[in-house]
């Protein structure tokens, strides 16, 4: 399945008896992640505390990031990452090419890394957040689309997910034109968001175990690829991995 066969998916999604979509087993999946992520959690608290310690010391407080997603309508949590961009009054919506001057050299290190989202860890353990779903979403972006968020928010939003996977760095060339707030949020809202709630709607009817630690591994993967990468110019892009799903 191409990028193009899931942005242009007419999605039949299969209903339970009360006409609400069936995502997968919830207790398997919510012992996975207490167990997963315990069991992250004692090796990573050094990584994450020497972090902590850096942050402090090259960029100040606060340390972490946090802000307002959505994990169901009308229900708020607060997303926690490191913080890795220069503060500023207003810092919601996509990051554009006009916010790519506020990310500080660790932040950049720590964003290609995904070590900002250690924190989320924590997320995982208070029933927030899962390892894999769709990603949270802004509470702007619910409220405009009510009835899709409905349905993709049966699932607890992820640290990655099938859309985080396979469009991330379509939505990245796409987001770094932009050189305006506004060009950002126009682009954001007509291109990219609709395609990866197509891809949530996905993952919501093919929901498993199994398509879970695909998307762990392929995700891990992919970070592990970004560190031994050098930026170079005219290089060919590697290509989005194929989706185990019908």
């Amino acid at each position: 399945m191409s990028l193009a066969d899931v942005t242009n998916a007419n999605l039949v999604l299969q209903q339970d008896e009360d006409g609400a979509e069936a995502v997968g087993h919830p207790f398997r999946k919510r012992l996975f992640d207490v167990v997963f992520a315990v069991a992250l959690l004692i090796p990573l608290s050094v990584v994450m505390a020497v972090v902590a310690l850096i942050l402090l010391i090259v960029q100040g407080r606060p340390i972490l990031y946090r802000a307002e997603r959505m994990r169901a309508p009308g229900q708020s949590f607060r997303q926690l990452k490191f913080r890795t961009m220069l503060l500023q009054d207003k810092d919601s919506g996509a990051t554009g090419a006009h916010k790519h001057w506020r990310i500080t050299p660790i932040g950049r290190f720590l964003r290609r890394s995904r070590i900002d989202e250690f924190p989320q860890l924590f997320n995982i353990l208070r029933g927030e957040m899962s390892f894999v779903g769709p990603r949270p979403p802004l509470r702007e972006y619910v409220e405009r689309f009510p009835l899709t968020y409905k349905q993709v928010l049966r699932c607890r939003p992820g640290v990655t997910g099938l859309a985080t996977l396979i469009y991330h760095r379509h939505e990245d060339r796409i987001l770094a034109r932009c050189d305006s707030a506004e060009a950002t949020e126009r682009a954001y809202y007509r291109r990219c968001l609709p395609a990866k709630l197509r891809i949530d709607l996905i993952y919501l009817h093919q929901n498993s175990l199994a398509l879970d630690l695909w998307i762990l591994w392929n995700t891990a993967k992919i970070v592990l690829s970004r560190q031994e990468e050098r930026p170079r110019r005219h290089r060919n892009r590697p290509q989005s991995p194929k989706i185990p799903i019908g």
